[in-house]
């Protein structure tokens, strides 16, 4: 199965019902993408002019200072102008912006208007509480929609936010808050997840007391078990949100295109993660350009992003393009299979959602429970489905057009990362599909698959994917590295100017990109980017492990299980008792998600003469294949 979902050999092609090809927003694909080409900056500037600005830009692209990238130069904005602001001017300000289902089954909405008004009067309690322009906001919470008032009003006021996913342990908070230097950080008591609590309060304490920079805790109160409040740095939300300061009406601060809007942290080849920074001008254009070309987005769908806003998808799929595009989004916050695996056909069924949008994880997942449970309920309000988060094997892919798309909906598979801030490879519904494939690029997006040199890769050859034209939404930056920036993305193609995506790819004889996996060592679980170095890091912090290597495997239901490999300290043998330890232990210091399912116990690792670690040869051991050459290995 895992052999397949990287293979351009089929010859299966999908294509879109006639009426969705009429109906679309962009019916011909290849005329946009040529118009796109002859004169990129011309057409974003088109793009641009369809959203509000306080002042119009006087450059377009700025490239002087390339890899340091300016869009939209001297435009004024905000994205909750066109987020917010504008929509309650018109008819959608009665219109549902948030539909929201707990895990419990408790139920809200939220119309443009309501939206609007509780996210100013949060951004009023984050300025009584010191928060201006430029600082810096943690926000460490489960899926509710306090979560996205909260992104909402930090980009009001000019603060830019920082969203640390809820599985995340407290020394990966904790760092993140470090380098972030945030003062304030909003959380909740805890999330509800398969029937339990998640004590997200719990863990700000403890990352909170290992990074003191912050001095105030805002805490949305969601489970109402017992917390730690502590006098004078913790705060309930509610209280907070029922001060005369509250007042429901709130300047909108007025912003540069290329101020920065959030920092997102992402897994690098080192332990320290990256803080790739966004900022609001070309960002707004980009993902509302895409949200609506590439799902076709009109009045009356009902959109569920089903990611966690705590990834880039939900930050730009959840929260941002959507809002911008007077769409009515769903969010759900608990797992897709409780208390059973129809929860997520059967609120399709109640809320006649119109498209869905998740990873393979999950569908491989709830493909495992067979076609009974969607086959239950009523799923006809569907019109398209998505992908994202790394590349869907055929076999899901089909499941997914057939028994859930009843094979009426075209899928959406994107490929795109958090530095891009948008889909960059990916059909639009009125493109031919090939299973497993994530077609073209977007239109305006110069995508290639090369060799070392630089050299374009034969169809079907295995190469690098480079992006060769900046883009509105491109990371501006690493935060407080620019270097890292640089060395990063851009070195390795610095003559050509090119962006490194970090994966490896093929295009086929049809020029369809397909995504086969990460050439750094980076992991990709269920569909989340964890670097080696932060897993190895969790298991060489534990007094028992001297050194540790983990490498990503093929697996069915994730994509990829973590695998690891662990010297122990002098004189200790290894036991399962001492597997189960040392899975508890990353689970503590990294998250759940960074938890390998495999640890061995080794008395050497491969290693090169210059003492990297040969993963390569790690990984064919695990899957019992050839090791290769291993003449540059240490004796």
């Amino acid at each position: 199965m895992a052999e397949e979902t990287y293979s351009p050999a089929t010859t299966e092609w999908y294509y879109p019902p006639d009426e969705v090809v009429e109906n679309a927003h962009v019916p011909d694909y290849e005329a946009v993408y040529k118009e796109a080409m002859q004169d990129i900056e011309g057409f974003w500037a088109k793009r641009a002019e369809t959203l509000d600005w306080y002042e119009k830009w006087d450059q377009v692209l700025d490239r002087s200072q390339a890899p340091f990238y300016k869009w939209f130069v001297g435009g004024k904005t905000n994205i909750t102008l066109n987020a917010l602001d504008r929509h309650v001017q018109t008819w959608r300000k009665n219109k549902l912006a948030l539909i929201w289902e707990g895990e419990p089954g408790d139920k809200k909405t939220f119309s443009y208007w309501r939206l609007w008004q509780e996210t100013n009067k949060f951004a009023n309690v984050l300025r009584g509480m010191g928060v201006k322009k430029g600082d810096r906001v943690t926000i460490y919470m489960g899926r509710v929609p306090e979560l996205v008032i909260a992104m909402l009003a930090c980009a009001k006021i000019g603060a830019i936010h920082s969203v640390v996913y809820g599985g995340f342990s407290e020394q990966a908070l904790a760092d993140r808050i470090e380098d972030a230097q945030s003062r304030v950080l909003v959380t909740c008591d805890g999330a509800w997840l398969r029937g339990d609590i998640v004590r997200l309060k719990d863990t700000v304490d403890e990352a909170v007391r290992r990074s003191p920079v912050v001095e105030t805790v805002i805490v949305v109160k969601r489970t109402g078990h017992e917390v730690n409040m502590e006098h004078g740095r913790d705060y309930w939300y509610h209280d907070l949100m029922s001060l005369p300061i509250a007042t429901p009406v709130c300047e909108t601060q007025v912003m540069n295109a290329e101020d920065p809007l959030f920092i997102l942290y992402t897994s690098g080849t080192t332990g320290k993660p990256k803080g790739v920074l966004h900022t609001h001008g070309g960002y707004q254009v980009y993902t509302a350009t895409t949200l609506q070309w590439v799902f076709d987005i009109k009045d009356e769908d009902r959109w569920w992003c089903a990611a966690d806003p705590g990834w880039i998808t939900g930050h730009s799929y959840i929260v941002y393009a959507p809002l911008i595009l007077g769409a009515t989004g769903f969010m759900y916050e608990g797992a897709p299979t409780y208390p059973y695996p129809n929860r997520w056909w059967k609120m399709i069924e109640e809320y006649g959602i119109t498209i869905l949008y998740t990873a393979p994880t999950a569908i491989r997942g709830l493909m495992r429970f067979g076609d009974a449970w969607p086959n239950r309920h009523d799923l006809s309000s569907l019109r398209l489905l998505g992908s994202v988060g790394e590349p869907i094997n055929p076999e899901a892919w089909r499941w997914y057009y057939k028994v859930i798309g009843k094979e009426r909906c075209p899928i959406m598979d994107t490929w795109w990362q958090t530095e891009t801030g948008g889909f960059m490879i990916t059909p639009l519904p009125s493109v031919p599909l090939k299973p497993g494939s994530a077609t073209r690029p977007f239109p305006g997006i110069e995508v290639d698959v090369v060799d070392e040199e630089g050299n374009s890769c034969g169809p079907n050859e295995d190469g690098k994917l480079v992006i060769k034209q900046p883009w509105p939404s491109m990371l501006r930056t690493v935060y407080g590295d620019p270097d890292r920036y640089v060395s990063q993305y851009w070195s390795e193609y610095k003559k050509q100017g090119w962006y490194l995506a970090g994966d490896s790819a093929r295009k086929d004889e049809d020029g369809y990109i397909w995504v086969i996996g990460r050439i750094d060592d980076v992991l990709k679980v269920s569909g989340y980017r964890l670097g080696t170095a932060e897993v190895e890091s969790g298991l060489v912090s534990h007094p028992k492990v001297a050194e540790a290597a983990v490498i990503g495997v093929p697996d069915e239901l994730k994509g990829n299980i973590i695998y690891a490999y662990c010297i122990l300290a002098a004189g200790l043998e290894g036991s399962d008792a001492l597997v189960d330890e040392l899975k508890n232990h990353v689970r503590h210091e990294v998250g759940p998600i960074a938890v390998p399912a495999r640890i061995e116990f080794v008395d050497k690792l491969p290693k090169t003469r210059s003492g990297k670690i040969m993963r390569r040869v790690l990984k064919a051991r695990a899957l019992g294949q050839p090791e290769g050459d291993l003449s540059t290995l240490e004796s």
